[in-house]
């Protein structure tokens, strides 16, 4: 083998084993997604050709089938009207800008909630327990109130959206908080005392050796509240009247549920779709911040 070729040899490697692994995941998700319409499918025909009625009569309006659900995304809602499925995508994009801004705002504020109780044991005593009930309210009851106190302070370009995005941040900011606080916490005690020995300021500590400690357990928070802060802005939607997102869909296909339940249907996957791009988002920045930290670097 010549030397030129055994030079570009590494290269081909480092080039096809991502792409190798890239197609063995989308051929396993691609595999999981077919098994679960299988099995779908599967409970419908049982049900229906047996007539077992537990734990719910299944029939084409509890359960339409899969393909009628995708064939309504090519359908008008309603006369005169573009197809569902570009509704929806329009809807599902105003869904996104609130459960983003959602989703910054109460990581943020989560991460920094973890930075001020970890450098002190009598708040994280006395903070930590309301930060825990703060969680144990139903969202639901809580968003109406979110709407009417926040809209009003808000500018007039964001009122609406903008207090639920408020709620979208309320869901975020705990897993973020919790995690944080543990991951900061997590740091060896040896390379702390180290650090105290060479009079490290808190802040260097904190960025230095901390924080670097923390990013998988902040990573693992982000990952929940980003499914959260969708779940959030389309519960937001709800109380606030707004009929631009997906939570309005829901609103609307939810009347005529027993006379089209495939449109219904087809909101929910979109809505689970959209969780699933925010999923592989904070999955695509966990892989480029974490595997290019300096302490998994080789």
């Amino acid at each position: 083998m010549s030397s030129a070729a055994a030079a570009t040899l590494p290269t081909r490697r480092t080039f096809t084993a991502p792409l190798a692994a890239g197609t063995k995941r989308a051929a396993a998700v691609v595999c999981v997604l077919a098994a679960l319409v299988g099995l779908y499918e599967l409970y419908h025909w049982v049900w229906v050709s047996t007539g077992w009625t537990h734990p719910f009569v299944v029939d084409d309006t509890t359960m339409p089938h899969i393909w009628v659900i995708l064939h309504a995304l090519w359908q008008p809602a309603q006369v005169n009207q573009p197809a569902l499925g570009t509704i929806l995508f329009h809807k599902s994009l105003f869904t996104a800008k609130e459960a983003a801004v959602g989703f910054g705002l109460g990581a943020v504020i989560g991460f920094a909630i973890g930075v001020v109780l970890v450098h002190s044991r009598l708040l994280t005593r006395g903070f930590l327990p309301y930060i825990v009930a703060s969680q144990t309210i139903p969202i639901l009851a809580i968003a109406p109130m979110v709407v009417i106190w926040v809209n009003p302070k808000l500018p007039a370009g964001v009122q609406g959206w903008g207090s639920v995005a408020v709620i979208a941040a309320y869901l975020t900011f705990f897993p973020v908080a919790i995690n944080t606080l543990r991951g900061l916490q997590s740091a060896d005690p040896r390379a702390l005392e180290l650090m105290r020995t060479y009079a490290a300021s808190r802040w260097t500590v904190l960025w230095k050796l901390r924080v670097p400690t923390s990013l998988p357990y902040v990573f693992a928070a982000l990952k929940i509240a980003a499914t959260a802060s969708v779940v959030g802005a389309i519960i937001g939607e709800l109380p606030s009247g707004l009929q631009d997102g997906l939570g309005g869909a829901i609103l609307n296909f939810n009347q005529y549920y027993s006379i089209e339940p495939q449109e219904l249907w087809a909101t929910n996957i979109v809505a689970a779709l959209l969780g699933i791009i925010f999923f592989v988002g904070v999955v695509a920045a966990e892989k480029a911040i974490v595997r290019r930290a300096p302490e998994t670097v080789e």
